[in-house]
């Protein structure tokens, strides 16, 4: 039976390997011992690791290592804690193999830990294109990592180019278009919004369609996260539609968009804005189905709309070079802009289902993986 660690840091990591874990958890020759670390702990992010237990997913370990401060030191510092708790946590259960998710900074504690007490790494969603720090991130990861389960050809192709092993790099898809796929078997949003979730603010009638906002700050332009938020705030409420608005993450930054917000509310009746925090996966993925349009410059946008058909204007640099299918309308941060391209893909409409980054089988390919791959170190064979 192998042991197979798997870590969780955000709300968006559980999403893009929940159908994964259930893979692994149900094959016969895994054990999986889930860790969840980082942001995917608090309540100001919206508790993740909630959902994971109440969809049945024993905890093996939690790591509480976020500093607060949303800014580069914090960042930093973080990183650092993760890498020493995360260490303590792989020499008590002794996993066979790690699994580390994406590319966000916490990921790279995952990364360096594993590495250098000699635990095979397995890095999901690597060999992607982005235009922020976490580019940085995600190819340092795929350096260290042994074994490469990519979402899309074109990431398989970059991750051989730098130089890994063609036999460890297997493009299994994502497992987050896993959830999307039975979304769209059943695409009705069978639940009251307001009175699921809760949330904060206004309350208004979406029955005859919604926005949905989901921005994030910018690590490499941190400093600009307030007028960056502004700018998409006042769009909104110029708008002046039904909107569900979601908070940012953990990144450098996310302290001055949540002032923005917050200070922005104070100023302005946004009477057709509701804020959440956080959503179990599914229902936040049908939310999205029913959408008219995904504002923001989240990577849902460009994956899970992609296959769902749902309209996206991506603001900004935060996606620059990711894979995109036609559903997506790129714009700068400028308020007029923002608007016009929202107008465009309203009017627009529904798209037709892009499968690039997989067609729903990504969790049950990485199980299978997972169980038959050599617990070797990739850079030590040779072909």
């Amino acid at each position: 039976m192998r042991k197979i660690a798997v870590v969780i840091t955000a709300r968006p990591s559980y999403s893009r390997i929940k159908t994964a874990l259930r893979a692994i958890a149900d094959h016969p020759e895994l054990e999986l011992q889930l860790v969840v670390a980082a942001s995917a702990l608090l309540e100001r992010y919206g508790t993740a690791v909630r959902y994971m237990e109440a969809d049945g997913f024993p905890i093996a370990a939690r790591v509480f290592n976020v500093l607060e401060g949303e800014n580069l030191t914090a960042q930093a510092k973080t990183t650092g804690l993760g890498i020493m708790e995360l260490s303590n946590v792989f020499a008590n259960l002794q996993p066979d193999a790690v699994v580390t998710v994406a590319d966000r900074f916490e990921t790279m504690a995952t990364a360096i830990a594993a590495s250098y007490m000699n635990i095979p790494l397995v890095h999901i969603q690597g060999g992607e294109v982005t235009g922020n720090i976490d580019e940085k991130v995600r190819h340092a990861i795929t350096k260290l990592a042994d074994r490469h389960f990519v979402a899309s050809e074109a990431a398989r192709e970059r991750v051989i180019r730098m130089g890994e092993v063609a036999a460890t790099v297997v493009n299994t898809g994502c497992p987050s278009i896993d959830l999307a796929a039975l979304v769209r078997a059943q695409p009705d949003l069978d639940f009251e919004v307001y009175e699921r979730y809760g949330g904060v603010g206004a309350q208004p009638d979406y029955t005859d369609g919604y926005l949905v906002v989901l921005q994030h700050p910018v690590t490499t332009e941190y400093a600009d996260a307030r007028r960056h938020i502004d700018l998409t705030l006042a769009a909104i409420k110029d708008l002046g539609l039904p909107t569900f608005w979601f908070w940012p993450n953990v990144d450098a930054g996310s302290d001055g968009t949540s002032k923005g917000i917050r200070s922005f509310r104070e100023r302005h009746a946004l009477e057709h804005v509701h804020f959440f925090k956080n959503m179990e996966g599914g229902d936040f993925l049908r939310l999205l189905r029913n959408a008219r349009c995904l504002i923001g410059n989240s990577s849902v946008g460009i994956r899970e709309c992609a296959y769902l058909g749902v309209p996206v204007v991506n603001i900004g640099s935060r996606q620059s070079g990711r894979e995109r299918g036609p559903n997506v309308v790129d714009v700068d941060y400028d308020q007029a802009a923002i608007m016009r391209a929202v107008v465009h893909q309203i009017e627009h409409g529904r798209y037709a289902a892009a499968a690039t980054y997989g067609g729903g089988d990504a969790g049950a390919k990485i199980a299978a993986e997972l169980a038959r791959m050599p617990l070797t170190f990739a850079k030590r064979i040779t072909y």
